[in-house]
């Protein structure tokens, strides 16, 4: 089959890149999103995220005429879901949140009424698993007269199958080509079709398993990843108890050749690894216990954080016996949930941040300098400063992100209290 024409769905840190690199190869897009800001930024051809090339390829792809977008969909050839999968606040008596599919239910409802014979839809949303079938069953209800594999297995007027992304923030653009992908088609045609779709940019291999298990295995790395830290983040803990540097510790550790421990850090952040797991865990409680119980140590970081912050003010007014609390200026370095991005979704930093200010009773100076402006539910208490000002304005300095603006700094002076929550200022 031949896709002349490919619509995405869900124009963000995913959905650009991919809408970008299929009209980099001369393919028709249609990028849509319910975000007319996004919409009208990229029909200038500019970005609303910060990716590495991204710009580049987005500003050829939309003055080439290769690539538009808009918040209604429009036929296609190929449908792609990118849209968010956030979770519902907890309800059950474990606490434990459950997936909020409405996004792509959303998504599924708007590109109905644009489905023909022989189209093919591909979920790349990380879900739980299941969610590739019920979105099929929702386009299915809102378009009874076309057939779904659900029903009509390989003989179905529409194909579906799911594909996770699999790329780093960041890497975003390099990942996209090079990277593995997991294609989880519905029937064996589904996943077929799928394969020649992503051939048009994929250079890595495309392998073909299941809907459902294409759904797990991205869930599955990711919580691999969320209990590999959660080991470093308690054993950060344990050092601290015991009056060990961590990061000499995990350094001595690794030098044993079986051995890989990850770097502690302020809690896990981001749209995938502080999410995912929750999707296994909400499925399988009494299965998924070592994945629960990493979840709780990783979310459970912040606030040990927040408590040093606290141990911190105490010592500092201590040793300044002449200042009370209000003229103490504490810097929070670092706001995105990994070095290097402006992403805040679920970053444990900005949770630190915020509560740092809320609980301070002077302003508290936040240093990020991949934003140009804090978002609009930050605390009146905080102020967005650079790297420069920070350094002639700060008693307290709390290290949440390793960016490389931050890295090999000369000390501000002898009298600040640092928390280095990444060991990057020892």
């Amino acid at each position: 089959m031949s896709f002349e024409t490919i619509s995405v769905i869900g124009l963000g840190y995913i959905g650009l890149p991919t809408a970008a690199m299929f009209a980099s190869r001369k393919k028709k897009v249609i990028g849509v999103d319910v975000n007319q800001h996004a919409v009208d930024t990229i029909n200038k051809g500019q970005i609303h995220i910060v990716e590495p090339d991204l710009d580049m390829i987005v500003h050829a792809a939309v003055t080439e005429g290769y690539l538009k977008a808009t918040t209604i969909p429009e036929p296609a050839d190929a449908f792609l879901i990118a849209v968010p999968t956030p979770f519902l606040p907890t309800v059950n008596k474990n606490d434990i949140p459950a997936p909020d599919l409405k996004y792509i239910e959303s998504a599924a409802k708007a590109i109905a009424p644009v489905l023909k014979k022989g189209d093919l839809v591909i979920l790349e949303s990380t879900s739980p698993v299941g969610a590739t079938e019920q979105m099929a069953e929702w386009l299915a209800q809102a378009r009874p007269d076309l057939t779904f594999p659900q029903t009509e297995g390989e003989n179905s007027d529409i194909r579906v199958a799911h594909c996770p992304e699999r790329v780093l923030p960041g890497h975003v653009v390099r990942e996209l080509v090079e990277n593995d992908r997991v294609i989880g088609g519905m029937t064996a045609k589904c996943s077929e079709l799928s394969v020649e779709l992503y051939r048009t940019f994929v250079k890595g291999d495309c392998v073909i398993t299941n809907s459902r298990t294409a759904e797990m295995a991205k869930l599955t790395e990711n919580s691999c990843r969320d209990v590999q830290i959660a080991f470093a983040n308690e054993l950060s803990i344990i050092c601290d108890e015991l009056d060990i540097d961590v990061w000499e510790l995990i350094s001595l550790a690794n030098r044993h050749p079986r051995i890989n421990i990850l770097q502690p850090g302020p809690g896990v952040g981001g749209h995938c690894i502080a999410v995912d797991p929750w999707f296994i865990v909400s499925r399988t409680p009494e299965q998924a216990r070592l994945i629960h119980t990493a979840r709780k140590v990783n979310d459970s970081k912040p606030e040990w954080v927040i408590n040093k912050v606290k141990l911190a003010l105490a010592d500092f007014l201590q040793a300044h016996p002449n200042k009370t609390a209000s003229e103490v200026r504490i810097t929070c370095f670092g706001l995105a949930f990994k070095p290097d991005i402006d992403d805040l979704r679920e970053s444990p930093s900005l949770e630190i941040a915020q509560k740092i200010a809320n609980m301070h009773s002077c302003i508290v100076n936040f240093v990020e300098p991949n934003i140009k402006c804090l978002p609009n539910n930050v605390s009146d208490n905080a102020k967005l400063i650079k790297f420069d000002e920070a350094k002639f304005q700060t008693d307290i300095a709390v290290i949440l992100v390793d960016h490389h603006e931050f890295k090999n700094q000369e000390k501000f002076n002898n009298n600040i209290i640092i928390i280095d929550t990444k060991g990057i200022w020892k």
